[in-house]
């Protein structure tokens, strides 16, 4: 069966940089700058980028490109045995998909409500008692379904499903095409009015204030690291689905370069936005900025709605920004369901429809848990270990296999034989060295951290199961492929 291509090089790199593009940016990022030394945690951040982003990019992409093929088939006919981390990375995807529909499903929710903003004066109190019914709830004491979730989570399903569907050229790349130049001029228009606001620029110079002392402080470096994989989409399947569709002989590095740097300055516009939105509040309330951020999902449905209520046109700003949000949520959640969805379609050679049915259906119903009473507090231990063990875990074999096992040097003279610009060997250093010991420490500092000091006060044995049994999975369908290879 050929295997479908991307339309247009726009059209593939839209989509890519929708795939990175997702909430975390917009949330995590200008968080993150603030925790770790503000305008310092620049020079981190962007080593982080030169070091381990671009050329790991540039690796995924070329692996793609050249095996054809969902990230365990690509895997798969590069070593027969490597076929279980493609595996273990699409469970890791699958896992994100299910709960990630359940934030944008929110942030629908909200988009109604910015129109009158029907969330009331006391925004805290609100998502968290009225609109999530949050209670004595725990990740294993769910309570009862949230029906005005539900709705705005088919919703939500119902586009992923349409752009899955549609397929690469008709589906995610005409989506990708209306969905990303969108959100670049929403929040461009969005950073243009919050600039002028009384407070705006001390917002923004905290967050750009540089604290030199952050630099040696290892946690930093980590934090950069960690962010650069986490908002990349790199080591949990996506690049190496999307990129298994572009043509034979397109430029992989100019690709990867774009994609990375697209991604990398939304983040700083998102940044840009985000504390201009808070330095504004910190003034017309009269508190430090320290006072009124908070990280994660709490800034986007306390704090943002805090914002709005004190925005002068809230019926404008407050919808703009929440659409704002549902974009780059969906263009995010598309490209993690395509990731599994080829992955099926490869292993089991169905139709895209008949994949799309099955992997889509599937994930429904899985995602209802995250639509209950205590569905925040399952989400946040299970992205926790998603993101933290899952795609650190993920990137970091992947890494020691692909530049261990595998010459990395062949990697690069295939880059370089299809691309403008040729990539020398910091390339290979980068890849052997440099980001598998930082994420090979980051990795073992996190796994140390949940082991002594837990996480949130939760019960943490459901989290270990679940990489567990991604694991067991992967493992367990390589040994049936190379059983049937042999038969």
């Amino acid at each position: 069966m050929k295997r479908e291509q991307w339309g247009s090089r726009a059209g593939f790199i839209l989509a890519a940089v929708g795939s990175a593009v997702g909430l975390g940016n917009i949330w995590r990022f200008p968080y993150m700058a603030y925790e770790n030394g503000g305008g310092a945690f620049f020079i981190p951040y962007l080593f982080a980028m030169i070091t381990a982003g671009i050329p790991f990019m540039i690796l995924e992409f070329s692996m793609g490109q050249r095996n054809r093929g969902s990230a365990p088939a690509t895997l798969s006919r590069i070593n027969a045995k490597f076929e279980w981390l493609g595996w273990f990375q699409v469970g890791v995807a699958a896992v994100i998909g299910v709960y990630y529909v359940a934030v944008i499903g929110w942030a629908i929710s909200y988009f109604g409500m910015s129109f009158d903003q029907s969330w009331g004066t006391d925004t805290n109190a609100f998502f968290f008692s009225e609109y999530l019914g949050l209670g004595d709830n725990s990740p294993t004491n769910l309570g009862g379904i949230q029906w005005k979730i539900v709705l705005a989570m088919v919703i939500a399903w119902a586009i992923t499903y349409a752009a899955i569907v549609g397929g690469v050229k008709s589906g995610i790349e005409r989506a990708s095409k209306v969905m990303m130049p969108v959100l670049f001029v929403m929040v461009l228009l969005l950073i243009g009015r919050m600039l002028f606001l009384p407070g705006a620029l001390d917002g923004v110079n905290y967050m750009f204030q540089p604290d030199f002392s952050k630099i040696w402080d290892v946690k930093v470096w980590a934090a950069a690291y960690g962010q650069i994989f986490f908002t990349l989409s790199i080591g949990f399947a996506i690049m190496l689905a999307y990129s298994s569709y572009l043509p034979q002989k397109s430029d992989i590095t100019n690709n990867a370069f774009m994609t990375v740097l697209l991604n990398c300055g939304f983040s700083i516009l998102a940044g840009i936005m985000i504390f201009s939105v808070l330095g504004y509040m910190a003034q017309e309330q009269g508190k430090p900025l320290t006072e009124v951020v908070s990280a994660g999902v709490g800034l986007a449905f306390v704090t943002l709605p805090a914002a709005i209520n004190l925005l002068p046109l809230p019926y404008v700003f407050g919808p703009l920004l929440f659409l704002a949000l549902i974009v780059a949520g969906l263009s995010s959640h598309i490209s993690i369901l395509e990731a599994v969805t080829s992955a099926v379609i490869d292993k089991m050679g169905w139709s895209r429809k008949k994949a799309a049915n099955i992997v889509i259906g599937v994930s429904f119903i899985v995602s209802m848990a995250f639509a209950t009473n205590g569905g925040l507090l399952l989400l946040d231990l299970v992205d926790h270990f998603a993101n933290n063990i899952g795609i650190m875990s993920s990137c970091l074999v992947e890494l020691v296999l692909m530049t261990w096992l595998v010459k990395v040097s062949d990697a690069r003279k295939y880059v370089n034989s299809v691309s403008d610009f040729a990539v020398g060997i910091w390339f290979d250093i980068c890849l052997r060295f440099i980001s598998p010991v930082i994420l090979a420490i980051i990795v073992v500092t996190k796994v140390k951290t949940l082991m002594t000091e837990g996480y949130g006060g939760y019960d943490l044995t459901l989290g270990w199961a679940l990489i567990g049994v991604l694991f067991i999975i992967g493992v367990a369908v390589n040994a049936m492929s190379r059983k049937e290879n042999n038969a």
